[in-house]
């Protein structure tokens, strides 16, 4: 076995200055950017104004952003991490070594929802920023102004955000210093706003006023976005997010107050497209009100979208979706880029701006999918907490039945909103949880059957076929990109394609495996001996944002293993050997299909016409393994899923006599 190691180190994460400011631009945006639209709600656009109704909203928001966000995310889901990872998946992967099959569920509605609001959240929060202008400019046309902003948005992610985020912290600061200074100064005009930080006023609002359950659906905006302080705790650490969780909560409750307090004063009314937030800013600092809260929703936009691409090359590394473009604009393994979900995000986002054209009717399919989502990491939060801590059983149910139940209060007010606007959302989250869990399932079918051979058996048959002198040779050296990471094992596709049609034959067969490693940059590899100048197993490790030049590598390493005269490098073709200096590669893919004598059930077959969909979308064979389209086979195998059609059949006559 020969090996070459060209790897190194990695860094860890802790509390510092440094990740206190980047928590702060990079975790909050979302949650963030919320006042700018949830009193506007809560209050129907200016129609419900009453001391009741007011404060009962404020005292739900406040404790809703205690009990959510404070207790349930920054106290315990920071807890849950997967080697300093969070997130849905991550919950999913710690439960999946315990072999909990149910689990798959709740984490696969989890990924559908967070996918649906990446349609919403970057439509909503820059729309309601930039409607802004309308206060200054009444009848100008916003909608324009927000498509372009939306579209550059998506357009400069393939260059990664290494060079502005590092304003981002600084940046959000100032944001949130600024709500907390427009909140302050409407507090101190009318003080009376304190009183909703009894829990009383959220009661009396939900049990005695008209209405007032409902317009919890529009008090849960406050919270979207606390998915993020668990989802982003890979990037930051929970040190750093906990600590800038302080300063971020306390100027959100200040501004929340200051809105109420505004809606509280005498004579307040909205006229035409105002809105609450807008209406707590004087008239000299509103360009600035407007260009800040615009820049502050495009970073929370910017968070979001880099969310669902880890989200979804968590999925792929799970095997929950198929392998998709994956690109890394920086060193840094967490700034990923994936061109198919960046432009997919991008039509969805477009398609809910000109369906909907406002913020305020944006706000009736906003809420539900992240409601949904928050229930499925509670059930899932709550379980793995079980499992860990039996001995504080009680404990753990008991918190959790408590935020099951207030999630399930939140979930029921925003049925409401189904059919003004939620009806978009359902039938995105349902579509793409549709798509995962049939292609989840068409997985399981397909992982049913025997996946490798012992390689002792396909010694045997490799030295046969080259002994035989009947099978002509294919090429010189025929390599086989393998998903078996162990060279005592082969992939029965793999062992398909070599034997059970016409058995291929060649001077040397390699099996390559593929490695990616935590760093940027390196490449190193081993080979094991299989058969000595005829097989060899190759296991190549490249850094995340080395290309996949295989065909360059193998010939690199043959020509290594021909110095050292563990290999001749002669063609197996006489009538070309020598003529050429190196010599032949041929590369043969594996794609494999569910053989046609399957008697599968009407489900399976939508399960596997679903996985055909799904892998559509993403990489072909040859590019998931990055070779070069121009000298690669692709081999179709059939496999077995399900038990094969067996059908008794008669025969009715005979006659092989010569008339």
């Amino acid at each position: 076995m020969f090996q070459y190691d060209l790897m190194s180190d990695s860094n860890v994460s802790k509390i510092s200055f440094a990740g206190i400011l980047i928590s702060t631009g990079i975790v909050f945006g979302d949650i963030g950017t919320s006042p700018l639209y949830v009193f506007q709600a809560i209050t129907g656009g200016g129609k419900n104004i009453n001391e009741a109704f007011i404060l009962g909203g404020l005292s739900c928001v406040i404790w809703t952003l205690l009990l959510i966000a404070t207790f349930k995310y920054i106290y315990f889901a920071l807890n849950a991490d997967n080697k300093g990872e969070g997130g849905i998946f991550a919950l999913f992967a710690l439960l999946k070594e315990r072999r909990y099959r149910w689990i798959i569920i709740p984490a696969l509605i989890g990924c559908s929802t967070l996918i649906a609001d990446g349609f919403i959240t970057p439509a909503i929060s820059i729309s309601s920023a930039v409607e802004g202008v309308n206060n200054i400019y009444p009848d100008m046309p916003v909608i324009p102004i927000i498509v372009g902003i939306i579209m550059l948005l998506f357009a400069v992610q393939q260059f990664g955000t290494a060079a502005i985020g590092k304003f981002f912290g600084p940046f959000m600061v100032i944001w949130f210093s600024f709500l907390g200074y427009l909140g302050a100064v409407q507090i101190v005009d009318n003080p009376t706003v304190l009183r909703a930080l009894n829990p009383w006023w959220a009661i009396n609002l939900i049990t005695n006023i008209d209405g007032g359950f409902w317009i919890l659906g529009s008090v849960f905006l406050c919270t979207t976005g606390a998915e993020a302080l668990y989802s982003d705790l890979g990037h930051c650490g929970k040190g750093n997010i906990r600590v800038s969780w302080g300063f971020v909560a306390t100027l959100l409750v200040m501004n929340y107050m200051g809105q109420a307090a505004l809606c509280l004063s005498p004579d307040f009314a909205l006229q035409g497209s105002e809105t609450v937030f807008y209406s707590m800013v004087p008239n000299g600092m509103m360009p600035f009100a407007i260009i800040i809260a615009t820049a502050a929703t495009i970073i929370a936009s910017q968070a979001l979208i880099t969310g669902v691409f880890t989200l979804m090359n968590e999925a792929i590394k799970l095997k929950l979706w198929t392998n998709l473009k994956v690109k890394y604009p920086t060193d840094n393994q967490g700034q990923i880029y994936i061109p198919f979900i960046n432009w997919f995000l991008m039509f969805g986002c477009l398609m809910v701006i000109f369906i909907f054209r406002k913020s305020s009717a944006m706000e009736h399919t906003y809420g539900l999918a992240i409601t949904i989502d928050m229930v499925m990491t509670s059930i899932l939060l709550g379980f793995l907490l079980l499992v860990k801590y039996p001995k504080a059983r009680i404990f753990y149910v008991s918190i959790f039945i408590l935020f099951i139940t207030i999630e399930g209060v939140f979930l029921l007010s925003n049925l409401g909103k189904i059919v003004s606007g939620g009806w978009f959302t359902l039938i995105l989250a349902t579509t793409f949880f549709t798509l995962l869990f049939l292609y989840n399932k068409a997985r399981v079918l397909r992982t049913s059957i025997t996946e490798y051979v012992p390689m002792k058996r396909v010694v045997k048959l490799i030295t046969a076929v080259k002994e035989d002198p009947s099978i002509p040779y294919e090429a010189t050296n025929l390599v086989f990109p393998t998903r078996s990471n162990s060279s005592n094992k082969l992939d029965t596709t793999v062992f398909h394609s070599l034997f059970k049609k016409k058995p291929r034959k060649a001077d040397v067969i390699w099996f390559l495996h593929l490695d990616i490693q935590n760093e940027p940059w390196g490449v190193h590899y081993s080979v094991n001996e299989i058969i000595d100048k005829s097989c060899y197993y190759v296991s190549l490790q490249l850094g995340f944002k080395e290309e996949h030049q295989f065909e360059y590598m193998m010939r690199k390493i043959q020509r290594k293993m021909v110095a050292k005269k563990e290999l001749t490098g002669e063609s197996i073709f006489e009538s070309v050997r020598g003529t050429f200096d190196e010599v032949d590669f041929k590369f043969v893919v594996i794609n494999s299909r569910v053989s046609a004598d399957n008697d599968l059930t009407w489900f399976q077959n939508i399960c596997v016409k679903a996985y055909r969909f799904v892998k559509s979308t993403g990489l072909k064979p040859a590019e998931d393994f990055g070779l070069d389209k121009t000298n690669v086979s692709v081999d179709y195998i059939p496999i077995s899923v399900t038990e094969k059609v067996d059908h008794e059949m008669t025969e009715d006559f005979e006659d092989y006599s010569v008339t």
